[in-house]
């Protein structure tokens, strides 16, 4: 009779804890993180989770929205310029003064100078897109203009198309948080349905992102300004730099007598052919004038 009751309670036991046979796997999710999962109450068990218990990515910080005349103004500029310059300093005082003035700051700045080198400096200039044309109209008094090159990129179909990725990201983003706050099923279901909003969330972060971007390159507009001075007249080791002009202005002249040389080649049958050419018309013209 003591063995009968033995094993009747020992049963019972058992049954107990075969209740719940994931209820060790929810313990340990409980006591491995911090914080509670959505879903899941302070012992890790399942528990209901309303809606607005859940923070909806984006919501806190919402992007501000943009008028369909800013998408058509959506263009990202960007300009080149290569200027000689008097005095080096004073030249990259006065881009730094011009890009204050009209809004804007000094990004980058590489200035390269030496004994007998070319000193030049390039300086990367942020200038807000309203006074694109007004800055690049306020470097003209700083030197001489050797080149200007202007490139415009238009991004406001690129911002449409990553906006309603975003929204239907956004979308989806709260049917699965639905979805998880009411779901009645197996662990590994409602895993899997986490799996989905991180990946849903991890691509509306880098739409937001990328968002962030078009806005703040379309906002600011970007200037190269290069400016170098004059080329110096190096001499060589032991000679002045008087001779070394002299020098060069010989060379000069043989380069150029070389090229009329070379274009004789060219001259000398033209010319031929146009002596031929009045010699015939000129025989003509006096045959003419006899006959008549």
């Amino acid at each position: 009779m003591r063995w009968f009751l033995v094993l009747i309670l020992a049963a019972a036991v058992l049954s107990c804890r075969e209740k719940d046979p994931t209820a060790h796997l929810y313990g340990h999710a409980a006591v491995a993180g911090s914080e509670r999962r959505i879903g899941y109450d302070k012992n890790g068990r399942p528990s209901p989770a309303a809606l607005a218990e859940v923070v909806v990515t984006g919501v806190a910080d919402a992007l501000p929205p943009v008028s369909a005349a800013d998408i058509s103004n959506m263009v990202i500029r960007t300009a080149e310029v290569s200027m000689e310059v008097d005095s080096l300093e004073a030249a990259v005082t006065r881009v730094r003064e011009l890009a204050a003035q009209f809004g804007g700051y000094v990004a980058n700045t590489d200035i390269t100078t030496g004994k007998n080198q070319l000193r030049n400096a390039t300086l990367e200039v942020k200038i807000p897109a309203t006074r694109f044309e007004q800055s690049l109209a306020g470097l003209t008094p700083i030197g001489k203009l050797e080149s200007v090159s202007v490139e415009a990129e238009d991004v406001g179909e690129q911002f449409v198309d990553v906006s309603a990725r975003m929204d239907n990201a956004q979308r989806l983003e709260r049917r699965l948080i639905d979805l998880l706050a009411t779901r009645t099923g197996k662990l590994k279901d409602v895993l899997d349905v986490e799996q989905a909003l991180a990946r849903v969330r991890e691509e509306i972060e880098r739409y937001e992102g990328r968002i962030r971007y078009l806005k703040a390159h379309t906002a600011m507009s970007t200037l190269s300004v290069t400016v170098h001075e004059p080329v110096p007249i190096v001499a060589s080791v032991g000679r002045s730099p008087i001779s070394e002009a002299f020098r060069q202005a010989w060379r000069n002249f043989v380069v150029l007598l070389s090229l009329a040389v070379q274009s004789l080649g060219v001259v000398l049958p033209l010319g031929f052919i146009a002596a031929v050419a009045w010699v015939v018309t000129r025989r003509w013209r006096l045959a003419r004038q006899r006959t008549a």
